[in-house]
């Protein structure tokens, strides 16, 4: 979030509740938005290229870039809009967003953001856990893209933990077709969870990439492969 001026000063747009308690906070400065949770930034609508590489990197590794993928966390609609650019027109793409709130925003105060990547026909919604949507699939998805905290821990919702402990991955593992991919955002490196990854059965490939304009710090992409 650009630091705030007379002219552009941070208003708060609206608050969502979390399920597990607390809340995120949509602000607002001159043309930029942002989503925070307490004074962490998730997501910022000026700097958006590791979200977008996200979607990139995974959807490239498809045969004729055609297939099902499942995208948890749907913030700024920046990870969806880069898998459509990327997917085929017959490609299924599934978003599953635990906070209704969010999908509000991407109708409303961040509409000029997402476009109509939330009409393109190839899209469907679903208001759920996405660790849900995994283990409730088998041998169904051929990329599974996770962005839904600041790295592979619980940090927005504790909850999320399910996610990137050992029978979480197991359970991503078996929701992945053969030669699926499993590619996973964050903010920073985690050596431990690349070990659980790789226990879990995947191939890993770590990729790093400047986490904003001015070259500061990292941002992180894991993409898990399952063999054939």
């Amino acid at each position: 979030m650009p630091r705030a001026t007379p002219a552009h000063p941070v208003t708060i747009v609206d608050v969502a509740d979390l399920p597990g308690g607390g809340h995120l906070h949509l602000l607002q400065c001159g043309d930029a938005f942002s989503i925070q949770f307490g004074d962490d930034e998730l997501m910022g609508s000026e700097v958006r290229h590791s979200e977008q590489a996200l979607a990139e990197l995974a959807c490239w590794r498809l045969d004729g870039r055609d297939g099902t993928v499942l995208i948890g966390g749907l913030g700024m609609g920046f990870t969806l809009g880069a898998a459509l650019e990327v997917l085929s027109p017959d490609s299924t793409v599934v978003v599953a967003e635990l906070v209704p709130t969010v999908i509000t925003w991407a109708r409303g105060p961040l509409a000029h953001i997402f476009g109509d990547h939330l009409a393109d026909r190839r899209v469907s919604i679903k208001v759920s856990d996405v660790h849900d949507v995994i283990s409730g699939t088998v041998d169904h998805f051929d990329v599974i893209m996770l962005d839904v905290d600041n790295g592979p821990d619980g940090f927005l919702q504790p909850l999320n933990d399910r996610l990137y402990c050992n029978w979480g991955l197991q359970a991503a593992y078996r929701a992945l077709r053969p030669r699926g991919v499993l590619a996973i955002w964050s903010a920073y490196a985690d050596a431990a969870f690349v070990t659980r990854l790789e226990n879990a059965g995947f191939s890993v490939e770590e990729i790093s990439m400047p986490a904003n304009r001015d070259g500061d710090g990292l941002h992180f992409i894991w993409l898990a492969s399952k063999p054939v």
